[in-house]
């Protein structure tokens, strides 16, 4: 994966199970979109909670829909090498030729463990297909530093790009320092994307998006700007599409009998919970993710309302592919019956 705007697609449920119509739905609406690639089964696809036979079916499936059209990529990562391994045999099967490892997340590996116990025997394993680090201590624990993923990078042919999720612009400067010019940074952070492309220290070449699951032409397009060097298109664009970058993780202070709390809605609630309201597959999250707050929910009505009516042709596909009526649903409680909490 060497530039533009990929969607970490989620995964639809129906109840427990996972929606296939759904899903083929949505990779239908992301590819109509214009979209560069699909990662199927990211963690914004909820892998940590998805059996690996469920997870191995929906990369089948978004492969099968997407080969030809746009660029796979399979999330393989875990916490367990083995099972990454599996998960990578699988994928090359399948016919996809990127996959994304996740930092080992909860047994916390040092950054030199990560590169030699997890993404160097995957690598060696795996030399036809593009092994793509993505490094997220906040969610993980863990982080694959820029010295040793510039270290991957001069050992193996297929160690070229990394998702960079740090929220660290001096890590990312370090990350380009290490590997140099040739290889690919990618946004993992919706709303750090353009300052990424356009820092030369940085100089990454698009992001892998979240909130591309709702707006995949608003977002590709914004990136192929930035990429063009239309600065000021691309800017216009993420100044539109800022209400729904913010929705990434959405941090409400609650009321309890014991004192007020910080809640923290983390990815994919907040946008499965958009998605929802909108008209769109995507059921609810599985345990132990569950529902927004009445004020997270709030923010997630407010973000979207302010996109719509100020930039119409963002939202308004969805309304086109799913044939919903989008101010209607954005306005009708029936839209968003159910999708939080009654109290915190």
């Amino acid at each position: 994966m060497k530039a533009g705007c990929t969607t970490a697609l989620v995964t639809p449920f129906k109840g427990v199970d996972v929606d296939w119509d759904g899903l083929s739905q949505l990779v239908d609406f992301q590819i109509a979109g214009g979209i560069t690639g699909i990662l199927a089964v990211g963690t914004t696809g909820e892998s940590p909670t998805l059996s690996w036979d469920e997870h191995n079916k929906v990369t089948e499936m978004v492969c099968s829909k997407a080969k030809g059209k746009c660029a796979c990529i399979a999330g393989t990562g875990s916490n367990n090498t083995s099972e990454t391994m599996e998960a990578c045999r699988h994928a090359q099967a399948t016919g996809i030729g990127a996959v994304l490892l996740v930092d080992p997340y909860y047994n916390g590996p040092s950054s030199l463990e990560i590169r030699r116990e997890y993404v160097a025997p995957v690598a060696a394993a795996f030399p036809d297909l593009d092994i793509i680090p993505y490094v997220i201590p906040g969610r993980t624990g863990a982080q694959l530093l820029p010295e040793d993923l510039a270290l991957l990078h001069r050992q193996f042919n297929n160690v070229t790009t990394v998702k960079e999720a740090t929220g660290n612009l001096d890590n990312m400067r370090r990350t380009r320092q290490c590997c140099g010019p040739d290889f690919t940074i990618l946004s993992g952070d919706d709303a750090l994307t353009l300052e990424m492309m356009t820092d030369p220290g940085i100089a990454a070449a698009g992001a892998i998006s979240v909130v591309s699951n709702v707006a995949p032409a608003a977002v590709t397009r914004m990136v192929t700007f930035a990429r063009q060097g239309a600065i000021d298109q691309a800017r216009s664009l993420a100044q539109a599409l800022g209400p729904l970058f913010g929705l990434v993780t959405v941090i409400t202070t609650e009321k309890t009998p014991f004192g007020e709390v910080k809640c923290r809605a983390r990815n994919p609630l907040a946008i499965k919970t958009l998605m929802t309201v909108l008209g769109m597959p995507s059921g609810g999250c599985r345990q132990p993710l569950g529902k927004m707050s009445r004020q997270g929910l709030d923010n997630v009505l407010e973000a979207a309302r302010k996109v719509y009516n100020d930039h119409p042709d963002i939202l308004q596909p969805v309304g086109d592919f799913f044939k919903v009526d989008i101010a209607q649903r954005l306005e009708s409680g029936r839209a968003w019956e159910g999708l939080c909490y009654p109290d915190y």
